[in-house]
C-alpha cells in the first residue's frame, strides 16, 4: 500500500470523531436556544391577557435568593458614605465636646498656689483697688488669701479700716491712700514700695526675704440707678462719675509710678532673663467691670453704659500704653454671680398697694412692686413718657443685670480666672466670667437695637401728658412735694422739702437699687 493510500485511510478513520464532536455542539447549540425559546414563548403565554385562564401556563417559582445578611459595620459603612456632609458635622461636634469636657476638667483640678520663700513665708503680694464693703472684692480678697498671697485693699477711711478688719484674715491688711490728696496719695505709695523692699521674715530668727507686687486689681463699684436720664439731676451725674469713674482711674493713676518701677530684681539680674521671664514676672494690671448692661446699652440704664463704656476704653488705651513696658492689663468683663454667701437677705418692705396713688397700671405694678415704688418721685410727665416701659423693662429676664431666675455662676470661676492671670496662664486682653457674659457680649455685638428693645418689653407710648410748669408739677401733690437725689454709693437719700428752692427743681432722681 502506498503512502498516498495510508493518508487517505487515515483521514477516513477520524471523520466519525470530528462527525460526532460537531453534532454534539449543533445539538447543545440547539437545546439552548431551544430552552431560551421555550422560556420566552412560556412567559408571554403566561403576562399576556388575550391567553385564556384555562389554557395560560403558569410560571415556576422563583429561586430564591443565596444573599448574606449585612453586618451592622457594612451598614454604618454604607450609610456615612451616603451622609458625608452630616457625618463629618457630628464627628466635629462630637470632638469639640469632648475637647471643651477636658480642658474645662483640667482647668479645674489645676492646683493654685501662691509662691512661697524658702522659710515658708509668703512673699507675693496683691492690691485690690475696691470698697471693702462689696462683695466681690471681699470674695477676691479671702479667696487670694487662702492661696497665699499677701492682701492689700485700698482704704480712704476708717470705713474701710473697719470692713476690712472684720474680715478677720492676718494677711488681708488695707492700705491708705488718700486719691484726692495727691501729695498723701504719693507719700502713701512711697511707704508701700519701702515696705516692698524691706527684708521680711517668716518667723524670728529665719531667713529674710523680699515681698513681690504680683497685680493691683481694680474692683469698681457695681451698684448702678436704673432710671430715664430725664430724671436724674446734674447733680446725680457728677456725683455718679466721681464715685463710680473718676475715682477708680485716679486710684489706678496712683499705682502707675510702682509698677513701672520694677521692684524686686537686681538691674543685672533684670537684664540677663528674658523677654518672656520679665513679661511673666513683672506685675499685672486686673480691671474687672460689669458686662452684661454695657454690652447691650438697655434703656433706662444710662450710668452703668456710661461708666462701664467709659471703664473700657480706658482700659484699652491704658494696655496700649503700657505694653511697650512689658506690663500686661486685662480687662474681666463679669457676668452674673451668685453672692449668696457674701449679701445678707434684705428685709420686707411695705406693702406696695398703700403707695399705689400715682395712676400706675396694675398689671405692670403686679410685675415688680419694688420698681413701682421708685415711679412715685417721678413728676407726671416722667410717669406718663416712661413708667410702663421703665415698668415692663424692669421685670425683664436681665433685669438690672441679672438674668432673672438664674442663680449666676460660681464665684470659683471667677477666683481661678484672676489667679490664671496673675500667674501668666491666661494672656488675652479681655476675658469674660460668669453667667451671660459670653451670650450678651455676642448679642450686643450682632443682634439689631431694635430687636433687643422689643424682647424687653419696649412698646411705642401713644398717650403722653400735656405739658406743665415745672414749678406747679414739682409742687403738685401727685409727685409728693419731694425730691429724691442720688447721695452716697450706698444708697443715702436727701429730701427736699416743697418750699425750698435748689438747683436740682428740674429733675427728680429713682434712687439706686
Amino acid at each position: 500500500m502506498s503512502a498516498d493510500d495510508q493518508a487517505f485511510l487515515d483521514v477516513l478513520s477520524s471523520l466519525p470523531g470530528d462527525i460526532k464532536r460537531y453534532s454534539e455542539d449543533v445539538a447543545n447549540i440547539v437545546n439552548e436556544n431551544v430552552d431560551k425559546i421555550a422560556e420566552t414563548v412560556r412567559h408571554t403565554l403566561a403576562t399576556s391577557q388575550w391567553v385564556p385562564e384555562q389554557i395560560r401556563p403558569r410560571l415556576p417559582p422563583p429561586a430564591p435568593s443565596a444573599e448574606l445578611p449585612i453586618s451592622l459595620y457594612n451598614r454604618v459603612e454604607s450609610w456615612v458614605l451616603r451622609n458625608k456632609v452630616l457625618t463629618t458635622a457630628i464627628v466635629l461636634a462630637t470632638g469639640s465636646i469632648l475637647y471643651r469636657s477636658y480642658t474645662v476638667s483640667a482647668h479645674a483640678r489645676k492646683t493654685r498656689r501662691a509662691r512661697r520663700a524658702r522659710s515658708g513665708g509668703r512673699m507675693d503680694v496683691v492690691v485690690i483697688a475696691g470698697s471693702a464693703n462689696l462683695p466681690l472684692t471681699r470674695s477676691v480678697a479671702l479667696d487670694l488669701e487662702r492661696k497665699g498671697f499677701i492682701v492689700f485693699i485700698v482704704s480712704s477711711g476708717p470705713e474701710d479700716d473697719i470692713a476690712i478688719q472684720n474680715l478677720a484674715r492676718p494677711d488681708i491688711r488695707p492700705l491708705g491712700v488718700d486719691t484726692t490728696d495727691p501729695l498723701s496719695a504719693s507719700a502713701s505709695i512711697e511707704r508701700f514700695a519701702t515696705y516692698l523692699q524691706s527684708p521680711h521674715a517668716a518667723v524670728p530668727n529665719s531667713k529674710r526675704h523680699r515681698l513681690h507686687l504680683k497685680a493691683v486689681i481694680l474692683i469698681p463699684s457695681l451698684n448702678y440707678q436704673t432710671s430715664p436720664i430725664a430724671t436724674i439731676p446734674p447733680s446725680g451725674f457728677a456725683n455718679l462719675f466721681n464715685t463710680h469713674l473718676l475715682h477708680p482711674i485716679i486710684t489706678l493713676q496712683a499705682f502707675l509710678p510702682l509698677l513701672t518701677a520694677r521692684l524686686g530684681p537686681t538691674p543685672s539680674a533684670e537684664s540677663s532673663s528674658s523677654g518672656s521671664d520679665k513679661k511673666k514676672d513683672s506685675p499685672k494690671i486686673i480691671v474687672c467691670t460689669p458686662s452684661i448692661i454695657s454690652s447691650i446699652n438697655p434703656p433706662f440704664h444710662a450710668p452703668e453704659a456710661t461708666v462701664c463704656s467709659a471703664l473700657s476704653a480706658f482700659t484699652e488705651v491704658l494696655t496700649a500704653e503700657l505694653r511697650p513696658l512689658a506690663i500686661p492689663v486685662t480687662h474681666i468683663q463679669l457676668g452674673t454671680f451668685d453672692f449668696a454667701g457674701f449679701t445678707p437677705a434684705s428685709a420686707a418692705r411695705e406693702h406696695w398697694q398703700e403707695r399705689n396713688s400715682q395712676g400706675v397700671p396694675l398689671r405692670a405694678l403686679e410685675a415688680n412692686p419694688q420698681d413701682a415704688e421708685s415711679l412715685l418721685p417721678w413728676p407726671d410727665s416722667a410717669r406718663h413718657a416712661y413708667g410702663k416701659n421703665f415698668v415692663t423693662q424692669s421685670s425683664s429676664a436681665i433685669s438690672t443685670g441679672r438674668i432673672r431666675g438664674m442663680r449666676g455662676s460660681s464665684l470659683r470661676e471667677l477666683h481661678n480666672a484672676v489667679f490664671d492671670v496673675i500667674d501668666g496662664s491666661i494672656t488675652k486682653g479681655t476675658v469674660r466670667v460668669g453667667l451671660g457674659a459670653s451670650v450678651y457680649g455676642f448679642v450686643g455685638r450682632w443682634v439689631p437695637r431694635g430687636l433687643v428693645a422689643w424682647m424687653m418689653g419696649i412698646r411705642t407710648v401713644d398717650e403722653l401728658a400735656a405739658w406743665q410748669s415745672s414749678h406747679s408739677s414739682f409742687n403738685s401733690p401727685r409727685s409728693g412735694g419731694s425730691v429724691r437725689s442720688m447721695g452716697s454709693e450706698n444708697g443715702d437719700e436727701e429730701e427736699v422739702g416743697t418750699g425750698a428752692r435748689t438747683s436740682n427743681e428740674l429733675f427728680v432722681a429713682v434712687p439706686m437699687e
